[in-house]
């Protein structure tokens, strides 16, 4: 066994070196530079709502910073501009006074539309003349009203009518979801859904399928729920005795004879 006096192994720095080199590299090696970014608050906005295009690790040795409508420079899209030692904004062409810039850069948005959704880019100078830009996001979305859902046909005959439910209004961005007795729309091959699922066709109608239906719409920022929905389905026997097959059947020559 070793004494604890002994030198230390060859290859082997003692604990003491060791920690030292450490913290030497740890001093010498430089800080990493923050970079600059920028987040919308909230990240989905609805709409007439105020939104804030927040700044994140803005330097201190700034000259002046200016917002641009877009994910380019051009001056045509320049909404607003700040000059740091005289505290100045200036408006720019795509200003519509609804724009307030603040000191640390953050630009806030005052009644958000449906048409400020988009990308908005910040340019800043710095003193030793740098210029550096980055580019946030804008999302709007509607405050969705009730839907209601309309159907095709008030009356449909058992096994022989096809009816097409349509959950309205049709809004963007919008999702919309069918349930039926207060459930998810069961696997069948006689019900099937529009590509964007806002209609809902029953193939052959059958006394089962009277429902009630809903519809529901969401978006990022809100959603709705129908009142329910029933179908009326003719089948069986109606009041006089008949068939509704033979009903339908005597309509028609009833018809055709007063055409003749």
């Amino acid at each position: 066994m070793e004494s604890p006096s002994a030198p230390p192994r060859r290859g082997h720095l003692p604990w003491q070196e060791l920690l030292l080199a450490v913290s030497l590299l740890t001093f010498w090696n430089p800080p990493t530079t923050a970079q600059l970014t920028v987040e919308s608050v909230p990240p989905n906005a609805a709409e007439g709502k105020d939104v804030l295009l927040r700044v994140h690790s803005l330097p201190g040795d700034l000259v002046g910073l200016s917002w641009f409508r877009g994910a380019s420079l051009a001056p045509s899209r320049q909404i607003l501009s700040y000059v740091v030692d005289t505290q100045v904004t200036i408006p720019g062409p795509a200003y519509s006074g609804r724009e307030t810039i603040y000191p640390n850069g953050s630009l806030l948005f005052q009644r958000v539309t449906l048409k400020d959704t988009g990308y908005y880019t910040l340019q800043i100078v710095r003193r030793d003349v740098r210029i550096e830009e980055v580019t946030g996001q804008l999302r709007v979305f509607p405050d969705l009203p009730k839907p209601n859902i309309t159907s095709n046909n008030s009356h449909p005959v058992e096994n022989a009518d096809s009816v097409v439910l349509t959950c309205e209004p049709q809004t963007q961005s919008t999702s919309y979801l069918w349930s039926v007795n207060r459930k998810s729309l069961p696997a069948s091959a006689r019900l099937e859904l529009s590509l964007d699922n806002r209609t809902l066709t029953i193939h052959r109608v059958t006394r089962n399928d009277t429902g009630p239906y809903e519809c529901e719409t969401r978006n990022p920022v809100s959603a709705g729920r129908s009142d329910p929905f029933t179908l009326n389905v003719l089948y069986g026997r109606s009041t006089t005795g008949l068939p509704v097959g033979s009903i339908i059947g005597i309509t028609v020559m009833v018809l055709v004879g007063q055409a003749l």
